[in-house]
């Protein structure tokens, strides 16, 4: 497989943000947020945001939720705290309508004293949303497709990063894994709980890092498509070489943010399509 094959759809629809028409459908949204995670999965009527970028990402989300018409989010995901995953999520906490907030649980010595997360936690309380802690094999359903929590599967980790909440959504055939910043220790322990399985669309864990998806993991998961999001040019050198040779052993597919813009994947429960906001070209 080419290592560095990049596929992307050029798609004229997503200069305006639209959600999936087709009843019984679903739509998941890697919205470019730069160098951060945004994910937006809409199922039938329901709605959940997996983090949202850094604080001056909040426009550019709000606007693009608010274009799909959503003024309600039935659950909010904070995969960690680190704030180019949650820094802007206090201000859309106080301006949409959200059903729940699922966090991790975090060893006490590891709660951050941030300001960004301080502020989170002080928006879930003024808007009264209940605040669940992710339980590693817990499910829940979206619409008509079916979630798992995957990780964390330890109570305390060395690194913030492995805290991440990971999700594993069903939809008919389709099956679409979000790991967040989660690196080998985590990827590990989810390989051993045996909930995983070949996924129809990877989230590349920590933007393309090299201490993410590793080659165990991916042998598990065998991805017909990989998403990276990561902001063009920045410092971290985001994805790495050695993670892009990674991937492409398993999939040609390969879709970055910095590349392709926003990227939508529409599932009917059997076909899967790909919108990108710009060709990789």
């Amino acid at each position: 497989m080419g290592i560095f094959l990049l596929v992307c759809f050029v798609c004229d629809l997503l200069k305006k943000p639209e959600v999936l028409p087709v009843e019984g459908g679903l739509a998941v949204t890697f919205i470019d947020v730069g160098q951060g995670d945004c994910t937006l999965v809409t199922a039938e009527d329901m709605t959940m945001l997996i983090d949202c970028g850094e604080a001056s990402e909040t426009g550019r989300v709000e606007e693009y939720l608010r274009g799909c018409g959503i003024n309600y989010i039935d659950i909010v995901v904070g995969t960690h705290p680190h704030s180019d995953h949650m820094g802007g999520m206090a201000e859309l906490l106080r301006g949409f309508e959200v059903g729940q907030v699922i966090i991790p649980h975090l060893a006490d010595e590891d709660v951050p004293i941030t300001a960004f997360f301080s502020d989170f936690l002080e928006a879930v309380q003024e808007r009264e949303i209940p605040l669940k802690e992710a339980e590693s094999g817990s499910t829940f359903a979206l619409g008509d497709a079916r979630c798992r929590i995957i990780a964390p599967n330890s109570s305390s980790y060395a690194d913030l990063n492995n805290y991440s909440v990971g999700i594993l959504m069903q939809h008919g055939a389709n099956t679409f894994v979000f790991t967040g910043d989660a690196e080998g220790v985590s990827e590990r322990e989810m390989a051993q709980t045996g909930m995983l399985s070949h996924a129809s669309v990877y989230k590349a864990g920590h933007h393309g890092s090299d201490s993410s998806s590793s080659e165990g993991f991916l042998s598990i998961l065998s991805p017909d498509n990989a998403v990276i999001s990561c902001g063009e040019g920045n410092p971290y050198g985001h994805p790495k070489d050695i993670t892009l040779q990674r991937l492409a052993e398993h999939t040609d597919n390969i879709y970055r943010t910095d590349l392709c813009g926003t990227i939508v994947f529409l599932s009917d429960g059997e076909e899967l399509t790909v919108r990108t906001e710009r060709s990789a070209a």
